[in-house]
């Protein structure tokens, strides 16, 4: 799937002028269809964040083609409110993946706050992995032309990118991880390991991700008490 990163980089660079210009359109995509700028009820916050769990363990297992009462079912709500919500099932499927964008690129300074920089950066080099793992029954929607994702290729680059790149800077700065590597090269780098491990089961992508991860401390000195 995560020819996904490198061919979502190409269509945000030929065609950046448009997100730009749409950028309060992206704005809008973070929230259901039709919302407005009045705050959401605090039972009905509830109900789209259940609703959009159970959408992405659904898609997971049965796919984006799912009935979309099965999804309603399982998340207890009426097939009325997915359809409030999520007019389109294109609407739902683009406001799963920007959920999963958030809560990887939130991950990154929950782990700066409880860990060394190049054990925060290894951590969330694995999160990272789990995301693209979760999100190849995603793939073929996301590449099926719907405006409906149109705004996702910029919103990834925007939440993820700037959420490495911190982590890997403050990793730099204390001397745990060498400074010549690029944020788009381990994203990319990461996405390669988690294809080609694919058939072997997320447990080999776990394990090649930690190899990379280990390879960044390459070439810095060990810190006080590390050993060497």
């Amino acid at each position: 799937m995560f020819r996904f990163y490198t061919e979502q980089r190409s269509v945000l660079q030929a065609g950046c002028d448009r997100v730009k210009d749409g950028s309060k359109k992206q704005d809008e995509g973070a929230k259901p269809r039709g919302s407005t700028d009045r705050p959401v009820r605090a039972d009905a916050q509830r109900n789209i964040d259940t609703l959009l769990q159970t959408a992405m363990a659904v898609f997971a297992t049965s796919g984006v083609d799912a009935p979309v009462r099965e999804i309603a079912e399982k998340a207890g709500v009426g097939v009325g409110t997915v359809y409030r919500h999520f007019p389109q099932r294109a609407d739902l499927v683009a406001a799963v993946f920007r959920r999963e964008i958030d809560a990887c690129a939130d991950a990154a300074p929950a782990f700066a706050a409880g860990h060394a920089p190049a054990e925060a950066l290894a951590r969330w080099m694995q999160r990272y992995a789990a995301f693209i793992g979760a999100k190849r029954g995603l793939a073929k929607a996301l590449h099926s032309g719907d405006p409906a994702f149109d705004s996702l290729p910029g919103y990834f680059d925007q939440r993820l990118r700037p959420a490495l790149r911190t982590l890997l800077e403050a990793g730099v700065a204390a001397g745990e991880i060498r400074a010549d590597v690029d944020a788009d090269d381990l994203l990319g780098a990461v996405a390669s390991l988690c294809m080609s491990t694919h058939n072997a089961g997320p447990s080999r992508a776990e394990r090649m991700v930690a190899l990379l991860a280990d390879g960044l401390r390459h070439g810095t000195k060990p810190s006080a008490g590390t050993p060497s």
